[in-house]
Formats: structure tokens, C-alpha cells, sequence
């Protein structure tokens, strides 16, 4: 195997599949990148945990065919560390060990022989009729959105995943762990009208989110097959589970409408939850919201270390109510609204309360509240 590659397509393409290698891996093999020659023109890179997998396709002026394995983080401290200059990498018949070079750097790294990478994810094969397009802004902005509720990736049930549910022109992303939930429609250009349900691992959308922006494309491609999805761009691939079951109809726990209702700068609030927070009790994370005529009072206090108080004006005329949550959640909620003001829909002090932006964007964030004792 000898190909010559610019530091900076490999670079970004180590970036995008490094993601995908095993943490805790039972197999050595799945710690390390698959590097393949395609064409004269192309290099491959592949890696997985056996549940997710990226590939992605690095133009390269490949002088001798052949694959091997490297191990992710050796590789990608090497290239980074590397001048802005061509890189050369070669590898005799029958060897795994690879000489890197570039101007005076060289490197031999010693790597896993190819036959021992899964080849059922090397080259995954798609029905073109079977998928739909979908632009990556509007939906990478609605996965930020609405995913950052789902519970957490340890946890294997569906509320670990996120739910896209397409029809017609509306892209429909939500989550929920139980204790908040997060949903927002976006208008897609739905062209072959198809409609889907799928829901999808946190972590798969997650780490697409962070990958996209290496992708230079506009859209990208949508398939499912059996138990998988497939997104696919022009020099991209991701390959995911899907999670199978059915997910809590959460659209019926919406309120259609609140008995109270407070408009709230959204940086103001921000700003006076991280500030109050400091003296939170580590083990509840939680801070009271006090609403009175025209104000906003956020206390804190741990018995040990000592209390925080803020107040805020808002726009605020009902009945005064106290209600407390874990700050964290409702942090996380206003960071995701995209709108100066934010209204909170109140009911008692242990309803469900509910965040959105005052503006047209249909998001809505649900959060339960934690009894005071």
C-alpha cells in the first residue's frame, strides 16, 4: 500500500470517523481506523463500536492498492502534529506496520491487520429508491433543539433515543427522560413526500451534530434498512441502530394552553440561574422560582455552605407561585430557545411547566418540577 495525502483532507477525515471508534473495546481492532485504498484518487477511513459507524472518502494519489488498521489516537496525533505539507504513507505486502512521513517528520506505527476490522460494516450497500433527502441546517438545528432532553446514552430503553417523525413538509424531533421534554417541527422540503417514524440514538445524533460541519454538502440522505439507518452525504456515511418499540405519545402531554403565564428575558434569566446556582446543594441541584406581581426571585440555598438569592423584572400580573426545579434543566432549555424573551406557562407549584420562545417557532419545552419540602 502507498498513497500521498494533503494533511488537511486527512486531517478532517480522521475528525469525522474518529467518533466512532470503541471506548471500551473488547476487540483491539474496533480502537482503531480502517485505512482503504478505493481508486487510484480515493482513500477510505472506517471506524465502529459495532453499533455506530462512520466512513468517510478522502481524495489521495494512491500509488499501491491495500488496507490496514491504525490506531485512532495514535493516527490522529500524528497528522495533527504534522506540517501543512503532502503526507506519504507505505506499507510493504504481507507487513502491518506503515512508515508515515511528511518533509522530514517519519513515523512507522504499527497496526491490526484489515482482516480482523468487521466487514460487514466496510461496505455498506443502499437502496437509492428507499431514501429521502433532507437539508443539514434546519435538521441538525432541530436535533440541538429538541435532543438535549433524551435520557442518557447508558440507558438502553427508548427514552435514550430521539424521535424524528417526517410527514409531508414537517420534520417533528423530540425527547424526553421523563422529567422534561423537548419537541420542535421545522418545514423541510419533503420532495417525495415520504413519511417515517424513527427513533434514533441520542448518541448517533450527537455525534452527527458534531460531524456536520465538516460536511460541505446542503442535504443529505436518509435510509432505514431493517434495524438501521443510514445518513448519507456525498463523502460521508453514517451507519446507526435504530431503537424499536413504542414511544410515549408525548404530544398529548403538551398543554394546549397555561392558567399563568410569565414572559422572561431569556439572558436576564440565564445570567441569575448560573449566578444562584453556585450555592446550589450539589446533591438536588435545586433552585426556587418565586413569581410575583411584575418579578422574578431565584433562591438557593445549601444548609452547610450558606444561600444565594436574585430577583428579575418580568412580565408577570397572576397570582404569586413558588415552584422549584433542577436548575440544570431549565438551563439547558433556555439556552435552546432561540428568541430574546422566553414564555413560561405555570399551573401549581408540582404541574408540568412550560417553556417556549415568544416568537412563531414552534419549540416547546416541558419541564416537571421537584417537590419543596
Amino acid at each position: 500500500m502507498k498513497f500521498v495525502v494533503k494533511k488537511e483532507d486527512l486531517y478532517n477525515g480522521i475528525k469525522i470517523v474518529e467518533r466512532a471508534t470503541s471506548v471500551k473495546a473488547l476487540q483491539p481492532v474496533l480502537l482503531n481506523i480502517l485505512i482503504e485504498t478505493i481508486d487510484k484518487s480515493t482513500i477510505k477511513l472506517v471506524a465502529t463500536d459495532l453499533d455506530f459507524t462512520v466512513t468517510a472518502l478522502v481524495d489521495a494519489q494512491v500509488e499501491e492498492d491495500g488496507k490496514i488498521t491504525l490506531p485512532s489516537k495514535t493516527l490522529n496525533e500524528i497528522v495533527s502534529k504534522l506540517g501543512d505539507k503532502l503526507i506519504t504513507f507505505e506499507m510493504a505486502e504481507g507487513h502491518t506496520s506503515v512508515n508515515i512521513t511528511c518533509q522530514n517528520s517519519k513515523f512507522d506505527i504499527i497496526g491490526i491487520s484489515a482482516s480482523e476490522f468487521p466487514p460487514e460494516f466496510t461496505n455498506i450497500q443502499v437502496n437509492e429508491a428507499e431514501g429521502f433527502e433532507i437539508e443539514i441546517r434546519p435538521f441538525v438545528k432541530a436535533v440541538k433543539q429538541a435532543g438535549f432532553a433524551a435520557a442518557s446514552y447508558e440507558s438502553s430503553n427508548l427514552l435514550s433515543g430521539i424521535v424524528c417523525d417526517i410527514s409531508g413538509n414537517v420534520l417533528e424531533i423530540a425527547s424526553t427522560d421523563g422529567n422534561r421534554l423537548a419537541r420542535v417541527r421545522e418545514t423541510i422540503d419533503n420532495k417525495d413526500n415520504h413519511s417515517k417514524q424513527l427513533i434514533i440514538p441520542s448518541k448517533t445524533l450527537n455525534e452527527f451534530i458534531k460531524m456536520s460541519g465538516f460536511i460541505d454538502e446542503d442535504s443529505v440522505k436518509i435510509y432505514t434498512e431493517k434495524s438501521k439507518i443510514i445518513i448519507k452525504s456525498e463523502r460521508t456515511t453514517t451507519i446507526s441502530r435504530l431503537l424499536e418499540g413504542q414511544f410515549p405519545k408525548y404530544n398529548q402531554l403538551i398543554p394546549k394552553e397555561s392558567p399563568k403565564e410569565a414572559l422572561v428575558n431569556v439572558q436576564q434569566m440565564i445570567s441569575a440561574l448560573e449566578r444562584v446556582s453556585i450555592m446550589v446543594n450539589e446533591k438536588t441541584s435545586i433552585v426556587k422560582l418565586e413569581f410575583s406581581h411584575n418579578n422574578l426571585k431565584l433562591t438557593a440555598d445549601t444548609p452547610d455552605s450558606g444561600k444565594s438569592e436574585e430577583s428579575i423584572d418580568i412580565d408577570y400580573t397572576g397570582e404569586e407561585l413558588t415552584i422549584a426545579f433542577n436548575y440544570k434543566f431549565v438551563l439547558e432549555a433556555l439556552k435552546n430557545i432561540d428568541s430574546d424573551e422566553v414564555k413560561v406557562g405555570l399551573n401549581t407549584p408540582l404541574s408540568a411547566t412550560m417553556f417556549k420562545p415568544n416568537n412563531e417557532e414552534d419549540y416547546v419545552c416541558l419541564i416537571m418540577p421537584v417537590q419543596i419540602r
